[in-house]
């Protein structure tokens, strides 16, 4: 089991601050956890443990990160039914359905995908992300259906997330918008970051944010109000899509965070999104696999409807 992490500072990152560093090479592990991990010496820069978050970078740098040994799991694992996609000893594709969290927080520890993969998985899942994330190398939206990998063990884990943080692994996902395009496809190339006043929320922003790259395409013209497209992400932030076409004009229909006060369509649960298609390199073959996950029937139904009103 990896529990060190090192790195030799690059020439364009020179002065960079080190937990932002670290958070840029060592995507599976968030920025907060990274700040804790400095604050227990955990973290070094050229053997040197008397380091803060805020300490600049220098090229050649060399940067060490050791884990803690994971602590004994309190989550407990639920008999929950799980779509699976695909399975193996490395990992496994769930398709996700609408309403359930990914994993666990502070007043929600109960009916989250992962108490449904620590009961189908019993001990073999990744340590990396701790104890209220294991197996999980990325994540969707509560209320975003569609396709997860989730990874057996540590090696997986750190090959997959070497592939997100290289912007390799293929997701598209499908959506129905506000709006008409002026284009038929383009691409979103905006940073975005958290929120000034609400730490929930993230914006197209310059300040303290990551780069964020958004492909899409229009599928259909359901009516004069709605469209149904494909999103294609080159990198991952939280809230990307909803944020991205949000700043665009074009909010995801169902989105109570950005999109309209107002909508008709009142019965929805949360943003009409779906990640369709997931492609990566597997961490044992290396042979390239690509897998689909079905519209869920609410959003088939959906475009139906709204097909009907052209």
């Amino acid at each position: 089991m990896k529990r060190k992490y090192q790195y030799e500072v690059e020439q364009e990152a020179e002065n960079m601050r080190l937990d932002q560093y670290i958070t840029k090479h060592c995507m599976d592990l968030s920025r907060s956890y990274i700040q804790k991990l400095i604050q227990e010496e955990r973290v070094t820069i050229n053997e040197h443990i008397q380091v803060k978050s805020k300490t600049p970078v220098q090229t050649g740098d060399k940067i060490e990160v050791s884990l803690p040994t994971p602590k004994e799991l309190n989550i407990q694992p639920q008999n929950i039914p799980l779509d699976i996609l695909y399975e193996d000893d490395d990992l496994l594709i769930v398709n996700k359905p609408k309403g359930m969290v990914v994993h666990p927080a502070p007043g929600h520890y109960e009916d989250t995908l992962v108490n449904a993969i620590l009961y189908h998985c019993k001990d073999n899942l990744s340590g990396i992300n701790g104890v209220l994330r294991p197996g999980i190398v990325h994540r969707i939206d509560k209320d975003t259906t569609g396709a997860l990998i989730v990874c057996k063990n540590d090696k997986s884990h750190q090959k997959i997330a070497d592939q997100l943080r290289a912007h390799t692994i293929t997701r598209s996902y499908r959506a129905i918008v506000y709006n008409n395009f002026s284009e038929e496809e383009g691409t979103i190339n905006q940073p975005i970051g958290r929120h000034p006043t609400n730490r929930k929320r993230r914006m197209v922003t310059e300040k303290n944010s990551k780069e964020a790259i958004t492909h899409y395409k229009v599928l259909d013209h359901l009516n004069h109000k709605f469209n149904y497209i494909e999103c294609h992400l080159e990198t991952g932030r939280t809230h990307q899509i909803r944020v991205h076409m949000s700043y665009i004009g074009h909010p995801l229909l169902g989105d109570e965070v950005y999109g309209p006060a107002n909508s008709k369509y009142k019965n929805l649960q949360g943003q009409t999104l779906h990640a369709a298609t997931i492609g990566f390199v597997h961490p044992t073959t290396e042979e390239y696999m690509e897998f689909a996950a079905p519209i869920p029937d609410y959003f088939e139904k959906l475009l139906k409807t709204l097909g009907q009103n052209c």
